[in-house]
């Protein structure tokens, strides 16, 4: 999938993240975290990300995550659904995104 527009999902509430989404550089995926938790779970809160970006097919955009100690079902809910929002219409494999 293809970043086209800017997109935001989640909130700054305790237990929840921030998901931004917006089209960057050609070829080029940048992914931005700030978590509260970062020491104890960054690699893997990085990992849940990658993932999930992979299982979307999202290979180049620009992504911030601002996460308040989120749990990765979270984590994932809130990625796939600012991915989807900045995708515009795109026939969507829903069973890859388990």
């Amino acid at each position: 999938m293809k970043i086209i527009k800017e997109a935001v999902a989640g909130t700054l509430e305790s237990s929840d993240l921030l998901v931004k989404v917006a089209p960057g550089l050609p070829d080029r995926l940048d992914i931005h975290i700030r978590s509260e938790v970062m020491r104890q779970f960054g690699a893997h809160i990085r990992a849940v990300i990658d993932d999930t970006l992979g299982k979307l097919g999202v290979t180049e955009g620009d992504v911030t995550v601002e996460d308040k100690g989120a749990l990765d079902c979270a984590i994932r809910a809130r990625l796939q659904t600012a991915v989807l929002r900045s995708v515009g219409d795109v026939k969507i494999e829903w069973e890859k995104l388990q």
